[in-house]
């Protein structure tokens, strides 16, 4: 049964708790075992949760729409009192870190009958899209372990790919759902701005980068899981309108015929792109073709403001030093160089030359460069932007890690992997990544579609649409459950 179990999405398996085919304790135990089988070559589950979890599955779990469906939590963007919380870093490691706090995202996924079995692998603070921070040692690809998972959410990316359990919550602040979707062959959603609270810990984390949600196997879950943590909580920054009804509603529902513009270069000209994810966006296109869409070449012309990534910068780099600054506080004494990884440092340093005023400047062109983006689906009549969803294939492992001498290395090599998403944690609209296309080393490349201003429902039904026309969920990758 525990095989049976590995690739059952976690829609079928709450259906078999539901049925009493199975109990919560034996779903649980069987992904404790799958964990405990793959993860020392993935290293994808840093802090096991094994007898939490046990003694869950005795109590008496909510009766939400997932009762008894393991799942695991990134060891990052968002809080779970009583457990580790490091978020990449070996200062919040070596102090033990262990929040009191219990993040709302958190809170909704227990209540709908989630177990928790453990938190996963991410790179320091989130910075990078690889999944390598010096705490904790590299997450392996399942596809390919000499590969990177991409990041942040790298870990829940290869535990869910691998078979581990059927979800893994995931959060992206410049495309730290979609990468690492693309890099496992997984489905990753990140919503509009404001859909999901990142309470009561955060408001609008990196200005409002930020937003959280889960990377899964199946459209069908992505849908109803959102249905779970959607909602505004009190004193939250942001907030999207409601959805006229459930997401998990709108699985399977006719889009109609769409209009579709496709772009296979940068935004900003942040570089090139591989030929193979040039493919890959274009294979896309032909599937969207087939199911009756119009798809042509175009897109906002405000992608290709070249002040994009300094308005970006500003924001981000002022975002690390404060997130330091944090940590100085849990630490009752300064941050110092050798606390934190090269990169990380260099990027706080660099924010000490950008002003208050500066700052504000940053957030307030961005806004107004978010208009001239959204317009573009208002005025010129499009329905969805079909990208890449990364300028480049999974990279080998290392290949984005800096050396204490040149800590711009890695600023550098991340900057293919975040040219197509980062735009739209700007903007704050929901964007996806699908899995449909291999490269001939038989690595996944994803292809992103990002829809209007608080479109979630249009874009699950094109991504239900492609699910069926190209079906992803059989495919198994090299170390599998």
């Amino acid at each position: 049964m525990t095989d049976e179990l590995a690739f059952l999405d976690a829609t079928a398996q709450a259906d078999l708790v539901r049925r009493r085919d199975i109990s919560p304790l034996e779903l649980v135990e069987a992904a404790i075992t799958r964990v405990e089988k793959l993860n020392p070559e993935l290293n994808a589950v840093i802090h096991p949760l094994f007898e939490q979890a046990r003694t869950a599955t005795r109590s008496d779990l909510p009766q939400g729409p997932f009762r008894g469906v393991p799942m695991v939590v990134k060891d990052l963007d968002g809080t779970l009192a009583g457990a580790p919380y490091h978020a990449g870093n070996r200062l919040l490691a070596e102090l033990g870190y262990v929040p009191e706090t219990t993040s709302h995202l958190f809170e909704k996924l227990l209540g709908a009958g989630f177990v928790f079995i453990g938190k996963t692998n991410t790179p320091e603070l989130g910075l990078m899209p690889t999944t390598e921070p010096l705490a904790k040692g590299p997450t392996r690809n399942p596809w390919h372990t000499e590969r990177s998972t991409g990041g942040s959410s790298g870990g829940s990316s290869a535990a869910v790919a691998s078979g581990m359990v059927p979800v893994g919550h995931a959060g992206d602040g410049g495309g730290s759902i979609r990468i690492p979707a693309s890099h496992c062959g997984l489905f990753g959603l990140k919503p509009s701005r404001g859909r999901v609270s990142l309470g009561p810990e955060e408001g609008g984390a990196w200005a409002g980068l930020v937003m959280r949600h889960v990377v899964s196997r199946s459209v069908r879950d992505s849908a109803a899981i959102l249905d779970v943590i959607e909602g505004p909580m009190t004193g939250d920054p942001y907030t999207a309108p409601p959805p006229s009804r459930p997401y998990r509603e709108e699985v399977g529902v006719n889009p109609g015929r769409l209009r579709v513009g496709l772009r296979t270069h940068t935004a900003a000209a942040m570089g090139e792109t591989d030929p193979e994810c040039v493919a890959a966006a274009e294979d896309t296109a032909r599937v969207l073709e087939s199911l009756g869409h119009s798809v042509e070449v175009a897109s906002p012309a405000a992608l290709d403001d070249e002040n994009l990534m300094e308005r970006f910068m500003a924001v981000f780099m002022s975002s690390v030093r404060a997130g330091l600054d944090e940590l100085a506080l849990l630490a009752g004494r300064d941050v110092r160089p050798e606390d934190v990884e090269p990169t990380t440092w260099m990027y706080a340093s660099m924010a000490a030359d950008v002003s208050g005023a500066q700052y504000v400047a940053a957030v307030h062109t961005a806004q107004v460069w978010t208009r001239h983006v959204a317009s573009w689906w208002a005025d010129d009549g499009f329905d969805l932007l079909l990208t890449p969803t990364c300028a480049e294939p999974p990279p080998v492992l290392g290949d984005l890690v800096s050396p204490d001498d040149n800590p711009l290395h890695g600023a550098l090599r991340a900057t293919p992997f975040a040219a197509y998403t980062a735009p739209f944690n700007v903007t704050g609209q929901p964007a996806m990544s699908v899995p449909l296309y291999f490269s001939a080393a038989g690595l996944p490349i994803g292809t992103q579609l990002v829809a209007a201003p608080y479109r979630e429902d249009l874009l699950f039904r094109v991504a239900a649409q492609l699910e069926e026309a190209r079906p992803w969920a059989d495919r198994r990758p090299t170390v599998h459950a």
